[in-house]
């Protein structure tokens, strides 16, 4: 049918149709009799349209046209009879015609993979011909005739894909792309609004298309701009042109060539300078250069040609800065792209800095990374940029830090990673904190922090976890620098380790008992980060290993860590209470050194009631209920707030299960333990509430 409207109101018809057989059908005869009258209703009701229109006062002499009405054939059953097979027929016509389409679809995505777009629309126009309703067909053709530039065409498409779902993304997506395409800047940003209007949780996406809007509102303004400032005759405009038309001359010495670039680096300060490169070719005729191109990929190294190599770099940083048109630009040379990167290693110096300067450019502004990250060969760039950092010369160290740091704020930087991280960075990574030089202690923390950002991939931190010559670095690093007082380092170290033992793995496992005993002597440290951080490295570690546990119960953790509770912050509460609830989980003996050291539980009564902190709350709840299993324990409290306090956490709408599961565990281990609770329990109408927490606590 060409028009959906008429394909839903024929679908309305069909399933009124399919209800009323069904009756028809029925072993009932009072059911049968109400649905042929209902059929003989719905027959006088058709419209006028549906009818066949025969002239009624004229008779038909012709007996090969005259219907055989019989009564058997004029009866409402044999109408629906005929409607119902008619419908299977369309049904299974139908169903042919969307194995057709959807073969046609195949094949047109396979020509778009290819980068056919003309031959990827001539199969969607044919699978549209199959079938006319096919939404897929329609926004994988809009996306084809956008990279042909056929934006007219597109938006058709996508109008035409929202007619058949209006809550259709990709039809505003492509629709978007072509109105930007035709420089309709307005409708381009309502139709990427309206995704977010369909699906709020596309923010992040919405706002990368509008900023693609605004570059090229800014581009236009820019190229706008530069025109009638080269139209005024202006000198410094009127220079970029001239300039960049001697140095097209082939064949020149590199002295030429750097003398020149450096006459036009002073000449496209400014927007409207960086614009006219652009407009005069600027890009095309430097990379296009034979003795540019030679320099830029090192196949000669005497000092001339490394002079023109550093030129170049400067000018391609002048003319990127704050100009992502530019930037976008410079990323689609490849002798650029490639030499970027491999600069970065140069025995050169000055090439080295400037490759640097050049890549931190990019990498400091979220357009520039995610060009940079497009077209750049990442595996390369971190593999150099890590020696450059693991061998520190002249400082250039900080910048190669930095330029890892802010690529590994990009979640499709660190995917790209996960495949070579052990030989790229972890590797490098373990001989520097064996090897603690004075140049590596300045780009050590920078380094930590950018590996603690590349750890917030999943794969990537289980990579870490896995691999057990680093934990051994780890380990050995973290007793330098607790002895050599490293505090920056130490801090990081400790945050690091904290970020990987998320994951549970036998390296870690292996390791526990050496790290948990680092970490109780950092206990004593006076600085209060450090000791924050060391409880938090025991919360982490020791639910992953018995021995630790074991290890650290004789160690006299217990006494330490109620120690801790009394005088510190929220916190540091929070991971002291878990090492507690770890520890009596586990040991009897560790049950009855925080009773001895805290013979009422009053510290933990006292975060059940003044912390807001959920886990704070059900891990106090916990450790209650494990001291509970001690004869008179339960007994002791006889007199205190024990029950109000459990009784309000597992009444509690608490956000963590847990919470009320755990208060209302230890509720019961306490009236068990000592019956006389059970009175206070009742005043405040507590088994009431226990007897809904049953669920929780089974």
């Amino acid at each position: 049918m060409e028009k959906l409207e008429e394909f839903e109101s024929f679908l309305k018809n069909v399933d009124q149709i399919s209800l009323m057989v069904e009756d028809l059908r029925s072993s009932d005869a009072e059911v049968q009799q109400k649905a042929m009258a209902k059929a003989d209703c719905y027959i006088n009701a058709m419209d006028e349209s549906c009818r066949t229109k025969v002239n009624k006062t004229t008779i038909n002499t012709d007996q090969s046209l005259q219907p055989c009405l019989s009564p058997q054939n004029e009866s409402p059953e044999h109408f629906m009879k005929t409607m119902e097979k008619d419908a299977e027929d369309r049904r299974i016509k139908r169903l042919a015609k969307v194995r057709k389409a959807t073969a046609l679809k195949d094949k047109g995505n396979e020509s778009y993979a290819k980068e056919d777009y003309e031959t990827a629309v001539k199969y969607y126009s044919d699978g549209l011909a199959e079938l006319r309703d096919m939404q897929p067909l329609y926004t994988n053709r809009a996306q084809a005739y956008v990279k042909l530039g056929r934006y007219k065409e597109a938006i058709s498409d996508c109008e035409w894909a929202l007619k058949c779902n209006e809550r259709c993304i990709k039809a505003y997506v492509h629709m978007g792309k072509a109105y930007l395409g035709l420089k309709k800047y307005n409708e381009a940003r309502n139709s990427f609004e309206k995704i977010q209007e369909i699906e709020p949780r596309r923010e992040k996406m919405v706002k990368e298309y509008l900023h693609l809007v605004d570059l090229e509102v800014n581009r236009e303004n820019q190229e706008m701009n530069a025109r009638q400032e080269f139209n005024k005759g202006e000198r410094k405009a009127a220079a970029v042109p001239q300039l960049l038309e001697k140095l097209s001359e082939p064949s020149q010495m590199p002295l030429y060539y750097s003398g020149g670039l450096e006459i036009l680096s002073q000449a496209v300060t400014g927007c409207t300078g960086q614009t006219l490169f652009r407009l005069n070719n600027g890009f095309s005729i430097i990379n296009s250069n034979d003795t540019v191109r030679s320099c830029l990929l090192q196949n000669t190294n005497d000092p001339e040609s490394q002079e023109l190599c550093v030129c170049v770099l400067k000018l391609w940083r002048l003319i990127c800065f704050e100009n992502d048109e530019n930037q976008k630009m410079l990323m689609t040379c490849p002798v650029t792209r490639h030499s970027v990167v491999q600069l970065v290693i140069s025995e050169h110096v000055a090439v080295r800095t400037e490759s640097l300067a050049l890549l931190c450019l990019y990498s400091k502004t979220p357009h520039g990374r995610r060009l940079a990250i497009d077209h750049l060969n990442l595996q390369m760039l971190v593999r150099n940029l890590m020696a450059c950092i693991s061998e520190p010369k002249h400082n250039q160290e900080n910048t190669a830090v930095c330029v890892l740091e802010n690529f590994a704020s990009e979640n499709r930087f660190c995917f790209q990673l996960r495949n070579v991280l052990t030989d790229s960075v972890i590797v490098p990574f373990t001989k520097m904190l064996g090897n603690f030089r004075k140049p590596n202690q300045r780009v050590l923390p920078s380094l930590i922090s950018a590996l603690g950002s590349l750890a917030r991939d999943e794969v990537i931190r289980e990579n870490f976890a896995y691999n057990p010559e680093c934990w051994q670095a780890l380990l050995d690093a973290v007793r330098q620098c607790s002895a050599s007082e490293y505090k920056e380092i130490l801090y990081l170290l400790l945050g690091l380790i904290i970020n990987l033992s998320t994951i549970t793995s036998p390296v870690i496992q292996e390791h526990a008992v050496s790290l948990c005993d680092c970490c109780l002597d950092l206990l004593k440290s006076g600085d209060g980060g450090i000791r924050n951080r060391a409880t938090c490295v025991l919360s982490t570690i020791l639910p992953q290993s018995s021995e630790a546990v074991q290890h650290v119960i004789r160690r006299k953790v217990i006494q330490t860590v109620c120690r801790m509770l009394k005088g510190t912050g929220q916190k540091a509460n929070k991971y002291a209470i878990k090492t507690l609830a770890v520890c009596t989980a586990a040991s009897d003996l560790a049950r009855q050194e925080l009773v001895n050291s805290d013979k009422k539980l009053s510290s933990l009564r006292h975060l059940l009631r003044s912390s807001c902190d959920e886990m704070i709350s059900g891990n106090a709840a916990l450790c209650l209920a494990h001291c509970f299993e001690l004869d008179g324990v339960a007994t002791r409290l006889l007199g205190t707030d024990i029950v109000l306090l459990l009784l309000r956490h597992a009444a509690g709408e608490a956000e963590r299960t847990a919470v009320q599961r755990n208060a209302a565990i230890a509720l019961g281990k306490l009236c068990r333990s000592e019956p006389r609770h059970v009175h206070k329990l009742r005043e405040l109408h507590g088994l009431e509430i226990l007897h809904s927490c049953v669920k929780l606590i089974s």
